[in-house]
């Protein structure tokens, strides 16, 4: 499956925010990249540049490429209700995303592979698609032969699903995707209007 696999300090840095998560090479160097990144006098960005500047802000935080990212806001657009939040709302409950939130791996890459190898499974059966969407009620859990992965258990070790429309057992190691989550609740710093107002040209 296709995927950004480049430098993620780097976009980080270009975003002005720790966008992956802790980096300790953002926190030393939090200016944009590039030769003049730190001095540099930056142009004054077009409306629509920084709509573009969102999308690929969102893009890059859930590893999601155009195609897909496209065809996940045509659907949220046919659906009642406010577009933007149906959009985050339908990427939250992918199920790579959904893996990284029950901390059952530390990174959403690492919730891909783990969802890729066949190591996850979806009310009883094996679901190797990261992209598959979710719907409230569906059961996450660890393959049984795989609860022994040091990377699972070094995950998971210590770590609380603090996410109200997500339930998870420990003991088990299972979840359960109880609703879509609410948009207060999502903790991304993304402008989902913005991405709204760049798509609706």
């Amino acid at each position: 499956m296709a995927r950004y696999t480049g430098p993620k300090t780097k976009i980080a840095r270009k975003f002005g925010e720790p966008i992956y998560g802790s980096d300790k090479y953002y926190e030393k160097r939090n200016f944009p990249p590039g030769q003049h990144g730190a001095a540099k006098k930056r142009k004054k960005v077009s409306e629509y540049g920084t709509q573009l500047n969102e999308k690929q802000k969102a893009k890059y935080t859930y590893g999601i490429l155009e195609r897909q990212f496209r065809k996940t806001y045509a659907l949220a657009s046919t659906k009642k209700g406010v577009t933007g939040e149906i959009l985050l709302q339908l990427i939250e409950s992918r199920l790579d995303n959904v893996v990284y939130r029950l901390g059952i791996a530390q990174t959403r890459d690492a919730a891909r592979q783990l969802v890729n190898h066949r190591h996850i499974t979806v009310n009883g059966k094996i679901l190797n698609i990261p992209s598959a969407m979710l719907k409230p009620g569906d059961i996450v859990a660890v393959r049984e032969r795989s609860k022994s992965l040091e990377v699972i258990t070094n995950s998971v070790e210590g770590r609380s699903c603090g996410y109200p429309w997500l339930e998870w057992d420990s003991a088990t190691l299972t979840g359960k995707f109880m609703s879509y989550p609410n948009r207060e609740d999502i903790p991304e710093n993304i402008n989902e209007q913005l991405i709204v107002e760049l798509y609706s040209k």
